[in-house]
């Protein structure tokens, strides 16, 4: 999904989530997370992304239950240059675990697609040794997504590297599922972060059947792979729809919601400037107030509207809309198509296939 950089489009997600019946994924890029924290912080050590992604944690955990849908709370993009935020957070969810039996957050994802494939398998390897005894589950990128987001630049890479080979899949597969289950895969088939004009971007979801039966062929397991769709916004429906169809738990529509949520408080500024030109004064009346047009609660709100709706159209373009679930204390049962999910999980549906998210729990 897309990642929220304060309360109030976390909470504009949760309102889209549950008006929607869906479980939701709400995570937290390093750059969003050092703006939730204050840009007013420093963060040459990454000390602003580590207080902000806390607080966006803890604040999810605080206000989701009311809500009443699941959640998984998540972070993106972690390149190599970040890590020491991915340590931070980690530290966070050991010292959450060691209290309260469960971690901070739900996942992580690592993206260390700018170093070698050895590299960064063995650098993923580390990490999920340390996220599995506290139910921890990383999300992993091997490929690499073109543009540029949060410290990752790919805007000038060859064309032919946004396309993941199966058997570099498969080796990831092969190494981190000797560790733990708990992880997806983020495999490029031409993804791009942005909004593009039609025809620039050439996304091949279809490639991701392959990716599939290759590894079903290596490991005898039907359908073994979770994959992650990036850069999703501004893909057509078909596209997303083959993507779900092959093996896609997630996807990424940042670039998408963030116009959202401008434009419900752009067109509240462009219908009422004559209101917001002073405190005092407007065509009602020299002596007329204007609070009640320029109070932040009220123009914010335009904006989470409109964001509230984009989130519900991607819900339902992933199928993950009218899901029936239980919440019962820290208990969550989620029931799709006729499988009960166990308990103390959250899940995330695409086209019948359940994933564990290791999940944040109430």
């Amino acid at each position: 999904m897309g990642n929220v950089t304060s309360s109030s489009t976390a909470n504009a997600v949760l309102e889209a989530a549950r008006d929607s019946k869906s479980p939701i994924i709400i995570q937290c890029s390093q750059g969003g997370s050092a703006y939730y924290a204050g840009k007013g912080l420093p963060n040459g050590n990454q000390e602003a992304s580590i207080t902000g992604a806390i607080a966006a944690a803890h604040h999810v955990r605080a206000v989701a239950a009311s809500y009443g849908i699941p959640v998984v709370m998540h972070s993106d993009h972690c390149a190599k240059k970040l890590l020491p935020w991915f340590d931070g957070m980690l530290d966070a969810d050991e010292a959450y675990f060691k209290e309260h039996g469960v971690p901070l957050f739900s996942s992580h994802m690592l993206d260390l697609s700018e170093e070698s494939k050895e590299e960064n398998i063995e650098i993923c390897e580390k990490y999920l040794k340390r996220m599995a005894p506290i139910n921890l589950w990383l999300e992993m990128e091997i490929g690499i997504t073109g543009g540029e987001e949060d410290g990752v630049d790919n805007t000038g890479v060859d064309n032919a590297s946004l396309y993941t080979q199966p058997d570099d899949i498969f080796q990831v597969h092969e190494a981190l599922s000797k560790i733990s289950p708990n992880f997806s895969i983020a495999a490029a088939f031409g993804n791009v972060h942005g909004v593009y004009k039609p025809g620039n971007v050439k996304l091949r979801p279809e490639i991701l059947h392959n990716h599939q039966v290759y590894v079903e062929q290596k490991t005898g397991k039907t359908k073994p792979l979770f994959l992650v769709f990036h850069g999703g916004s501004g893909s057509t429906k078909d596209e997303i729809a083959t993507a779900v169809q092959n093996g896609v738990v997630k996807m990424n529509v940042d670039t998408d919601t963030q116009f959202a949520y401008l434009v419900g408080m752009r067109d509240f500024f462009k219908k009422n400037a004559a209101y917001l030109q002073s405190q005092v004064g407007n065509p009602d009346g020299e002596d007329k107030p204007n609070k009640k047009y320029y109070d932040p609660r009220v123009w914010v709100r335009e904006g989470e509207k409109t964001l509230v709706t984009r989130v519900k159209e991607a819900c339902s373009d992933l199928g993950n809309t009218d899901s029936e679930f239980l919440i019962e204390g820290v208990n969550i049962s989620q029931h799709i198509d006729g499988d009960v999910i166990p308990e103390m999980s959250c899940h995330v549906e695409s086209t019948n296939r359940l994933v564990d998210l290791a999940a944040m729990r109430y």
